[in-house]
This record gives structure tokens, sequence and C-alpha cells, in this order.
């Protein structure tokens, strides 16, 4: 599976679990850590836990694992490792305090219509 059809997967995972504000930045140019960030937000503690595991079971059903988590269930912040990208899920407060968009900023932001292409 391509980074780009990882990042997809993921997108559409958070998606489902009505993740807002979901953001996409491609650090392929500027980076070595991973080729795609993948940032999103939810409303209440339930749901970055649900988010996350969307992403996670998706993710395993294309034989895709994580290869590093931070957080855990009761953080307002948790990173999903899966190499070629890393899926960040915020608390609202927490995402913009951290503004991984301001500092990531030189990266490629892509909308979801460009996954797909």
């Amino acid at each position: 599976m391509t980074s780009k059809e990882m990042a997809k997967t993921a997108y559409k995972a958070l998606t489902e679990k009505k993740a807002s504000d979901i953001r996409i930045i491609d650090i392929s140019g500027i980076s070595v850590l991973a080729d795609y960030f993948i940032i999103a937000d939810g409303s209440n503690q339930k749901q970055i836990e649900a988010m996350c595991d969307a992403v996670e079971e998706e993710l395993y059903k294309a034989d895709v694992h994580v290869k590093q988590v931070e957080g855990n269930h009761n953080s307002s912040w948790i990173l999903m490792d899966y190499g070629d990208i890393i899926v960040h899920v915020f608390s609202k407060e927490d995402r913009l305090f951290y503004d991984l968009e301001r500092i990531w900023g030189d990266g490629k932001f892509i909308d979801a219509a460009e996954l797909e292409a």
C-alpha cells in the first residue's frame, strides 16, 4: 500500500467517525519523518478514542500496522506513527495550542479530492 493510499484510508476512517477539520499535509519534500501528516480533532474523549480505533482498524485490514503510538485513550493528543504517514488526533484545545499546521506550513496542504487522484 502506498503512503497516499494509507493517507486516504486514514482520512476515510476519520471522516466516518465525524472528525473535525481534517487536514492532510504532504511533508515528503521537507522531512524524512513521513510522507503525510493527517491532523484531526474530536469534540470529546470518547470521540477521540473512536477516531483512533477506526484508523487503526481500517489500516490493519489493509495489512498496515502501527509502528508506535504516543498517548493513550485518556490523552487529549494521540499520535499514531505508521512510518509513511503520521496521524495526529487532538482535542480542540490542544490542537489550537500546538498548532501543527503552522509548524509544518512549508508542507503541501492537500484536500481529500487530491487523494482520490
